[in-house]
């Protein structure tokens, strides 16, 4: 840097700040993690709690910010909501891998009836017959972003037949893409839909009851992205009729109440949002963590600017 004023980070945890390991001398790390007011007017950069954003917009209202960087993917619960002037960093390159680990998990379970076995397990009974599988599936992935393209590399190997919807049509890594004004038409030959598209006002409910409609008797539809792409109501309707199964790594609402009937339906299975939670997290976040001080440092822009670049 070509001042001598400390960089000045702040971090939601003391894992976090000892997973950085050691940092220059003009780096100041401080342990923040936004339930009370700022120990500092101003940091470089604020990196929010995972997967809570309660009370952190209006921490962030009361001091001078230069960078936050997220832990998420995703940012619909921030976008137009932070204060002016300030520049928002999601977490690309930390989730992408496990989140498309769990879609590619989420779907193997359903397609192989594991649910109804581990039920059969509790029960001490021994239950067969067949199952849907994968091979030669035609699978679906509704979004093709990072973590879509994950999906796509990790499904491949299995022989399914792979298309993808995305906001433009394409092809890319050797993947077909039609774009979104297409839906419809290409869920008419869909066995397997994963969605894996971001929350927000242009998404929402792009699942809906025509969505679902436009499905083959049967087929799973996989959500590891955010809860509201799906008609939550719809979804309930066609699993109820047997038309439709789910498997849901979010829900709308999260967290799902207790008597909310998704718990009980056949043909349903929920993960309670843990795309990105495995072991793989906490080096990759720190790794991007650490390359934005970097960057700072050196008076370089951050990457994975969303909001505000």
């Amino acid at each position: 840097m070509t001042t001598s004023t400390p960089l000045l980070v702040s971090v939601p945890s003391a894992q976090l700040r000892d997973d950085l390991g050691e940092l220059p001398d003009d780096v100041e790390v401080v342990v923040w993690d936004m339930t009370d007011a700022a120990p500092r007017e101003r940091f470089d950069m604020v990196v929010p709690p995972y997967m809570s954003m309660d009370g952190v917009i209006e921490r962030l209202s009361e001091i001078e910010v230069g960078l936050v960087q997220g832990q998420s993917i995703g940012y619909d619960n921030v976008q137009g909501r932070l204060p002016e002037g300030i520049r928002f960093a999601n977490a690309s390159s930390v989730h992408e891998t496990a989140t498309s680990e769990l879609a590619v998990a989420l779907t193997l379970a359903a397609q192989r009836r594991l649910p109804d076995f581990v039920r059969a397990q509790d029960r001490g009974e021994w239950t067969g017959g067949g199952a849907p599988g994968l091979a030669d599936a035609r699978v679906t992935l509704l979004g093709f972003g990072g973590v879509g393209r994950a999906i796509a590399a990790r499904m491949q190997p299995f022989e399914v037949s792979l298309r993808a919807v995305a906001s433009h049509g394409r092809l890319q890594d050797g993947v077909e893409v039609f774009p979104l004004g297409k839906l419809d038409e290409v869920l008419a030959d869909t066995d397997v839909l994963i969605a894996s598209l971001p929350g927000g006002d242009a998404t929402r409910h792009v699942i809906g009851d025509a969505a679902l409609s436009a499905l083959p008797d049967g087929a799973l539809v996989v959500n590891v992205g955010r809860g509201p792409l799906i008609d939550t109501e719809a979804l309930v309707d066609h699993v109820r009729r047997g038309r439709i199964r789910a498997a849901l790594d979010v829900t709308d609402p999260e967290p799902l109440p207790a008597d909310h009937p998704l718990w009980s339906l056949d043909g349903v299975l929920i993960a309670p949002h843990v795309g990105g939670a495995t072991d793989a997290m906490r080096p990759r976040i720190a790794r991007l963590v650490r390359r934005q001080i970097d960057l700072l440092r050196a008076g370089e822009e951050p990457v994975n600017v969303v909001i505000g670049g």
